[in-house]
């Protein structure tokens, strides 16, 4: 996924200005963490209901390429 800035955005009102998934709080730092912990896609999107898989590759994008 090459747009991730459809999905990611910061705000200085929404954790500081942390890059988070546009509609929660979520923040990239946050789910990056969770899968280095070794939770699977399918835990996040158990766990988080208002997230997709598509917000999920956004995350990895948005990494691959900061």
């Amino acid at each position: 996924m090459k747009n991730w800035e459809h999905r990611i955005h910061s705000d200085l009102a929404i954790l500081r200005g942390k890059p988070v998934i546009k509609g929660t709080r979520l923040s990239v730092e946050f789910l990056l963490e969770r899968l280095a912990d070794g939770w699977k896609e399918e835990d996040l999107l158990e766990n988080y209901p208002r997230l997709t898989p598509e917000d999920i590759q956004a995350v990895f994008a948005y990494a691959l390429e900061g």
